[in-house]
């Protein structure tokens, strides 16, 4: 299958990783990288302008993947999202080939499936999130749209996180729990209930 282009936006940390899974599943190809401050190249590819020239690559590429990570707020990867899309670009969604996503799951445009994920059946994951290296999705999660689930966490069946949520690494949310919009649960604490929209849950349980 021939490889299609893609432009991925920022040169962080988190893009570095991008650019791993990108070559890891082979179905795009980088062509270039825009960021606002940074110039030269990351791992080898060329930072090819800033955020504005991307209507001027729309003729050649016309896949975008938002590299830019998210851990307090969402509002940048939200914000070059909508950019994005009023372009007219597309999202795809990638998937690094050591991970299982089940064929029975679903998952949106723009989202991110790093090493060593499980998606199990029946799960649901909304636009634009990053589901980090060694998560565990199971059965009939749903998480929405512009979510970060980060290192190692574990979702277990049922759960449902609404929209720009952060799940920090080791967090383990227990069966039937809901986390509602805009929420923050931190590193590895346990949620054996359900959380709020507009929290920060950072203690035990």
């Amino acid at each position: 299958m021939k490889k299609k282009p893609l432009i991925l936006i920022g040169s962080g940390g988190h893009a570095k990783a991008c650019i791993d899974i990108v070559e890891n599943e082979g179905k795009f190809y980088i062509y270039g990288i825009v960021d606002n401050k940074v110039k030269g190249s990351l791992l080898g590819y060329p930072i090819i302008g800033k955020d504005k020239d991307l209507k001027k690559y729309f003729k050649k590429v016309k896949h975008l993947l938002i590299g830019v990570g998210q851990i307090r707020d969402n509002k940048t990867r939200f914000r070059l999202y909508k950019m994005g899309k009023n372009l007219g670009y597309k999202f795809p969604v990638i998937v690094s080939k050591r991970s299982h996503v089940s064929k029975n799951s679903q998952i949106q445009e723009g989202t991110i499936i790093f090493h060593d994920v499980i998606v199990n059946s029946a799960a649901k994951i909304g636009k634009n999130c990053i589901i980090n290296n060694k998560c565990l999705v199971e059965h009939d999660v749903f998480i929405g749209d512009h979510c970060h689930i980060s290192t190692g966490a574990i979702l277990n069946g049922n759960v449902a996180v609404g929209e720009r949520c952060f799940v920090g690494s080791g967090a383990i949310i227990h069966q039937n729990t809901v986390i509602g919009d805009n929420c923050i649960i931190g590193a590895g604490v346990v949620v054996q209930g359900d959380v709020k929209s507009n929290s920060v849950f950072r203690h035990y349980e």
